[in-house]
């Protein structure tokens, strides 16, 4: 929900997906939604009972999983406007989980924060993202999904601050970092799931699916790496390690840098220094083609084609040749191809998917660098792989549920 960083696409390899076990270890979501103009890939969670939809972004760079929610008289003035009425708590299913709870310690120990409740029979946190916070409070409710229907924790936001008023894509966002307030640690903990296994696939055609379990993870060609440590005051849990960022097989900047990837960003985030030198290598890449710099509402930096509008990403590619990629060392390279960095927008033109930021010491990899490719975070064994993927075909599974409005 929040305008955040994000992930990479990897070697192009070719992955054949193998379908999952149907035993109830594994299960697997179909994610609807896009980079632009949604913002994000979601997936449908039924929460409540009776039962009731919720589009929650798909967020590997959080922990806590929470809903946008009104007060017991159905009103949230700090709130934005999703695509269906508020998450509003009630009988029989739903609980406050205490501030003497020791899942509020928890929590609060997975978001480097002190506990501070208002009321002892409420477990009250904040979540703080770039581009403002979220207030709730922790509870549990009912989950209706493929093989069972679990009572999990969930967080209940009804202040969104500065950032309230928004028409938004999602209710709410799915954290999948590895805390054990994350959803699929619940899972596990609850003996749903086997192993605590996460995998994505975002297209660029939009949509996608997202599976629990180690059952879907192929067999080979996937590109494994150790999961780095979590960097102490850094939010983000899932890192391949420092890597250098190449343009066309030549260097930007200096240093290597820690990369982190965020699926519930929407674009890929630079320090601004590094920003600047490629958008500079960029210009340069493009001073022979036919593209022309323009002024569009929806990103910073954008072209126009002089052959007409930019319709598809193979309009793209015939433009634009360059492609990122970050070097880990090692022969481990991430490739970022110009669809990957790339949108074009509702005027027809192409704009540049990566954006500055403040923080100077990471390369954030948002859901743009993703797409197509199957990326695996993989809790048990503390490592991350990746694999070149057709993300729009879904692998069969007994325990698939799609997505219902």
């Amino acid at each position: 929900m929040a305008a955040r960083w994000a992930l990479v696409t990897g070697l192009l390899l070719m992955l054949p997906l193998l379908p999952a076990a149907s035993s109830s270890s594994s299960m697997m979501f179909k994610l609807d939604g896009n980079v632009y103009p949604a913002g994000h890939f979601y997936v449908t969670m039924n929460i409540a009972d009776p039962p009731k939809p919720y589009f929650l972004g798909v967020d590997t760079g959080s922990d806590l999983t929470w809903l946008e929610c009104a007060a017991s008289n159905g009103a949230c003035e700090r709130c934005n406007k999703g695509p269906h009425p508020h998450y509003q708590p009630g009988p029989p299913s739903y609980k406050l989980v205490p501030c003497t709870d020791p899942l509020c310690d928890t929590l609060h120990q997975d978001l480097g924060t002190t506990k501070h409740c208002t009321e002892p029979f409420q477990c009250d946190y904040t979540l703080t993202y770039a581009d403002g916070s979220s207030i709730g409070a922790l509870m549990t409710d009912k989950f209706s999904l493929p093989n069972d229907h679990p009572d999990l924790a969930i967080g209940c936001g009804y202040d969104q601050g500065v950032n309230a008023g928004r028409v938004m894509t999602v209710d709410g966002i799915l954290g999948l970092g590895p805390s054990s307030v994350s959803l699929v640690s619940q899972l596990k903990n609850h003996k749903i799931i086997a192993e605590n296994v996460i995998g994505h696939c975002l297209s660029t055609k939009g949509g996608g699916y997202l599976f629990f379990g180690e059952e879907s993870v192929p067999s080979s060609d996937v590109t494994w790496v150790p999961l780095a440590a979590r960097t102490p005051g850094k939010p983000y849990p899932y890192s391949p390690g420092h890597a250098t960022l190449q343009l066309d097989a030549k260097t930007i900047g200096a240093e290597p840098m820690e990369v982190v990837l965020d699926s519930g960003s929407a674009y890929t985030y630079l320090p601004e220094l590094l920003y600047s030198q490629l958008v500079s290598a960029l210009k340069v890449s493009l001073s022979k083609s036919s593209v022309e710099e323009v002024h569009d509402p929806a990103l910073p930096l954008c072209w126009k084609g002089n052959n007409g509008p930019f319709k598809s990403l193979d309009d793209l590619k015939k433009e634009f040749k360059s492609t990122l990629s970050l070097n880990f060392g090692n022969g481990i390279t991430i490739t970022i191809p110009p669809e990957n960095y790339l949108i074009t927008t509702e005027q027809g033109n192409a704009c540049l998917g990566i954006l500055a930021t403040a923080d100077t010491d990471l390369y954030l990899i948002g859901a743009i660098s993703m797409q197509d490719q199957l990326v695996i975070y993989d809790n048990e064994t503390g490592r991350l792989g990746w694999a070149q993927s057709m993300c729009d075909r879904m692998p069969k599974t007994k325990n698939m549920t799609a997505s219902r409005n």
